[in-house]
Formats: structure tokens, C-alpha cells, sequence
């Protein structure tokens, strides 16, 4: 078989499978997002942030550093642990930002990833790695927290005791 033919034949399956794709049942759509609160405070941000920390010893995760950002996804406080690898610190960032700005845990991305949608990769801000989580308070985003040094699994555990500080 030629390469031609060979080339031809794979450009009509793909295409085959694109069409069937496209057929399928639309899946059930997902609630409605949390709507935006008024932007974290300082004293909440550093209560979050200091559970996070703690949260960190308790488990013996690797350093970690920690960001709190507001509903838009700016930096309202940050805190590195001692001897934290510096890649962390914009990651922990990136993280806080992605969940502020898409309403959702960064492992939402990851899973997305992992499952082999590699679309997620071009969402502008989207950060697919666990450990950034929403902030909540009274049924509203007010921000969100990034926690980045020690594993995913670490990440993950470290922003939620700082997540549930807030209510």
C-alpha cells in the first residue's frame, strides 16, 4: 500500500471519528458556577494562609508556598515557607488565579488532562495541577487559595484546610 493511500486512509477515519463524536448526546449540563461575593479581606486571607501552613507541618509536605488572591484573581497575600523550592512561588499563584478566574479547583484542569482533553492547554489562566481551590463565603467566590510544594495529592489537602477557614 503506498504512503499516499496509506495518508488518504487515516484522513478518513479521523474524519469518520470526528463525525461520531459530534453525534453523541450532549451531556447533562453542569450547575451553574458560584456568582462573585465582594473580594476577600486581609485578615481572611492571612487566617486561610496560616491554616494552610499548619496544615503543611501536621502532614510533613515540603515547604510550601501559599497565595490568596480575590475574586479577580489578583494577589491579595502570600506567604513561602522556609527553604521552599522557588519554583512554587508563582505556581502556588498560578493555581489561587486559575480557580479565582474559572470558578473551580485547578484539579478540575489536571483531571481534564489526564482524561486526555488537551484543549484544557489553551485556556489563557488555567493552571492544571491540583492545589488551587475557590474561596467561599455565604455562597460566593471572595478569592482563592494556591498551595504549591510538596505532591499534588499535598497541594490539594494544604489549600483545603485553608479554604475551610473561610465561611
Amino acid at each position: 500500500m503506498s504512503k499516499t493511500l496509506r495518508l488518504l486512509l487515516l484522513l478518513a477515519a479521523l474524519s469518520c471519528a470526528g463525525r461520531a463524536e459530534a453525534q453523541a448526546p450532549p451531556a447533562t449540563p453542569a450547575p451553574p458556577p458560584l456568582p462573585y461575593g465582594a473580594p476577600i479581606g486581609l485578615d481572611d486571607a492571612k487566617k486561610a494562609a496560616a491554616a494552610a501552613i499548619e496544615e503543611v507541618k501536621k502532614i510533613g509536605a515540603a515547604p510550601n508556598a501559599i497565595a490568596i488572591v480575590d475574586h479577580g484573581g489578583f494577589l491579595i497575600y502570600f506567604e513561602r515557607m522556609d527553604n521552599t523550592q522557588l519554583g512554587s512561588v508563582e505556581i502556588a499563584i498560578d493555581k489561587a488565579r486559575s480557580a479565582a478566574l474559572f470558578r473551580r479547583p485547578s484539579k478540575v484542569f489536571e483531571d481534564a488532562l489526564a482524561g486526555g482533553r488537551n484543549a484544557i492547554l489553551a485556556l489563557r489562566g488555567a493552571t492544571p495541577l491540583e492545589g488551587g481551590l475557590p474561596l467561599v463565603s455565604g455562597g460566593k467566590i471572595i478569592g482563592a487559595i494556591g498551595a504549591s510544594g510538596g505532591t499534588a495529592q499535598q497541594d490539594g489537602q494544604v489549600a483545603k484546610a485553608g479554604a475551610d477557614t473561610i465561611k
